[in-house]
């Protein structure tokens, strides 16, 4: 499996804007989630943990997906003796985790996605009865949000055609808020987080 983040992996904790964006995603989680210190968490597209940190300070235990072995390269060296995430390096819509969760998150993640449905799909059977999605990503955009679309499958996402998806799927109480707005020179670009049940 091809490793598009080989090149990126190295400085991806040196850009401001992508710790301050992971910093507003775990807020807007944990106002809309009540996590506790007993809770079991996937952080689906870990990268190097700039989210699934937050997390574990709050929760019993995060566990990191990505298909990225550079990232979770980096992930691992941040790892120590107080906080960690124990790491899964596959593609779980091909080779599901046979684990279940108290909960999934994933920051801007699911547009490199190529089938969403299927995403959707495979999660549903990792998340324990009444357990929860919470999933930030972009909303509608022009394709100019990342300088190469190289590993791109969506420019964002529709709330209606994305909301039906996950209810087809066997989600309920299915949320979208708007998060944050990520400026750029060119434009400014919006970030939502849907939240649904199990």
């Amino acid at each position: 499996m091809q490793d598009l983040f080989h090149k990126k992996a190295e400085s991806w904790d040196e850009e401001q804007i992508r710790i301050v964006g992971a910093k507003k995603i775990a807020d807007a989680i944990t106002a809309k989630m009540e996590l506790n210190n007993t809770m079991e968490i996937m952080d689906f597209g870990v990268g190097t943990g700039l989210l699934g940190f937050e997390i574990a300070k709050i929760t019993k235990k995060v566990y990191g997906v990505d298909t990225s072995e550079s990232m979770i390269k980096k992930l691992k060296e941040k790892n120590n003796s107080e906080i960690h995430i124990e790491t899964f390096c596959q593609d779980i819509i091909k080779e599901p985790l046979k684990k279940t969760f108290d909960g999934i998150i994933s920051s801007m993640t699911l547009h490199h996605i190529e089938n969403i449905k299927d995403f959707f799909e495979t999660i549903y059977k990792n998340i324990n009865e009444n357990g929860f999605i919470a999933i930030a990503d972009l909303e509608l955009e022009d394709g100019t949000f990342h300088s190469d679309n190289t590993g791109v499958f969506h420019f964002g996402f529709d709330e209606n055609a994305l909301s039906k998806i996950v209810l087809a799927c066997g989600f309920k109480d299915v949320k979208f808020v708007n998060i944050d707005t990520i400026n750029k020179p060119e434009k400014d670009f919006r970030i939502f987080l849907l939240t649904a049940r199990r």
